[in-house]
C-alpha cells in the first residue's frame, strides 16, 4: 500500500465529487425542511413548530446507524481510507463552547449548516450570522489549549 491509500484524509476525484454531491443535498435537505429561515427555527426552539424535531430526530438516527453501523457493516469506506473513531471528551471548555454556541442558536435562529445553504436561497442578511460564526471560530482557534 501507499501512502495515498493509507491517509483517510487524501482527497482524490471520487471523494470531492461525493463529498461535493453530498454538501448540495445536504443543503438541498435543509431548505427543503425550511431549516434555513431563522424565523422556523426559533419557533422550534420555543416548542411550537414540531415539524423541525421530526427532521432533526430522523437525521440524528440516522447519523447514529452510520456511526455505529457502517464499520459492522463494511470492512472499508467504499472509497478509501479507514473507518476513524473519536472518543468524546467532556471538559470546561466542552460545555462553555456548547452553551456559547446554543445561545448564538437561540438568540439568531442561525446554525452553521444552514446558514452556508442559506445564501444559496439568496438570504443576504445571513451574512451577519455567519460574520458571528466566522469571528467565533477565530476567537476559539486564538485561545484553544492543546
Amino acid at each position: 500500500m501507499n501512502e495515498q491509500t493509507l491517509n483517510p484524509h487524501t482527497l482524490t476525484l471520487p471523494k470531492a465529487l461525493v463529498t461535493l454531491l453530498a454538501g448540495a443535498l445536504f443543503g438541498f435537505g435543509l431548505s427543503l425542511a425550511t431549516m434555513v429561515q431563522p424565523d422556523v427555527v426559533i419557533s422550534f426552539l420555543r416548542f411550537q413548530d414540531w415539524g423541525l424535531m421530526l427532521v432533526m430526530g430522523g437525521a440524528a438516527g440516522l447519523a447514529a446507524l452510520a456511526y455505529k453501523g457502517f464499520p459492522r457493516w463494511f470492512a472499508r469506506p467504499v472509497l478509501g481510507g479507514q473507518f476513524l473513531t473519536q472518543p468524546a471528551q467532556w471538559n470546561r471548555q466542552t460545555v462553555i463552547g456548547s452553551a456559547i454556541f446554543g445561545i448564538g442558536w437561540g438568540l439568531s435562529g442561525v446554525c452553521p449548516g444552514p446558514a452556508i445553504a442559506a445564501l444559496g436561497t439568496g438570504n443576504t442578511d445571513i451574512l451577519w450570522a455567519l460574520g458571528g460564526i466566522v469571528l467565533g471560530g477565530l476567537a476559539h482557534g486564538l485561545t484553544a489549549q492543546d
